[in-house]
């Protein structure tokens, strides 16, 4: 498709889990930020709930980022 070869090979899937562990990376990345958007700290009273919550919410996408960057190496 393009003249320079860049994108070539950007539909051709040579390892099926890579697709696979790209949009599972993806979807963790997004249902992260949807947590923070929600804002889940709203509905409980104790401070500590709510700093356990955005801790695992970044941990969700450290590993979502983590595991799109490491698919695509």
């Amino acid at each position: 498709m393009s003249t320079d070869g860049r994108f070539d090979d950007a539909l051709d899937m040579s390892d099926r889990l890579e697709l696979f562990g790209t949009l599972v990376g993806a979807l963790l990345v997004l249902m992260g930020l949807g947590t923070i958007a929600g804002m889940p700290w709203q509905t409980n009273g104790s401070l500590a709930v709510s700093v356990l919550q955005l801790l695992g919410v970044l941990a969700t996408i450290a590993v979502g980022a983590g595991l799109v960057w490491l698919v695509r190496q």
